[in-house]
């Protein structure tokens, strides 16, 4: 926060204190917080999936024959996916709410060229400088912290790309003291 105080004109700070504000007017903690549960619900589902083919294989006797087998791979398809259906979830949904914290804080600010600036200096400044290396904290980022990387292009990312953000930032329009996307 130092380096931001340090680097950014008021209105790009601005810019970027009305985006977090807006992951607050926005509800996006909680959210975040619903999806979570979602996914632990969606790998817990896989889990007690597992459990249960491991159970019908070593039960013995002759409890459903082929129906049994073709269960037992599908609860292993189950396994398998459960986690990762789950996770592309998470990343999705995060990528969305930061799009909208981007247009809900530029509509606060009424400038929306504040934050399109202040994105384009801490991207530039975490290529350079970044010493995060746990990707599990790039949420909490208001762009991805990973050093050297444009996160926004893949399914797993946290962060739609910055290059994205700056322009839809840069679309939206002036109307009736109201910046609007077009």
């Amino acid at each position: 926060t130092t380096g931001l105080l340090e680097r950014l004109d008021r209105l790009e700070l601005e810019g970027v204190i009305a985006h977090e504000m807006a992951h607050i007017r926005n509800y996006d903690v909680l959210l975040a917080t619903v999806v979570v549960v979602l996914a632990g619900t969606i790998v817990f589902l896989g889990y007690m999936a597992r459990h249960s083919a491991y159970g019908s294989l070593f039960r013995g006797g002759n409890r459903g024959g082929p129906a049994a087998i073709v269960m037992v791979i599908l609860f292993i398809v189950l396994i398998v996916l459960a986690p990762i259906f789950a996770q592309l979830l998470k990343f999705a949904i995060s990528r969305k709410r930061e799009f909208l914290a981007d247009a809900t804080g530029a509509d606060l600010t009424g400038y929306p060229e504040g934050l399109a600036s202040a994105l384009e200096k801490i991207s530039g400044m975490q290529k350079s400088e970044s010493k995060i290396q746990n990707k599990a904290l790039n949420g909490i980022y208001i762009i991805s912290p990973a050093v050297g990387e444009e996160k926004g292009s893949n399914l797993f990312s946290t962060h739609p790309s910055t290059k994205e953000r700056v322009r839809r930032l840069r679309e939206m329009e002036f109307i009736d003291q109201k910046y609007v996307t077009p």
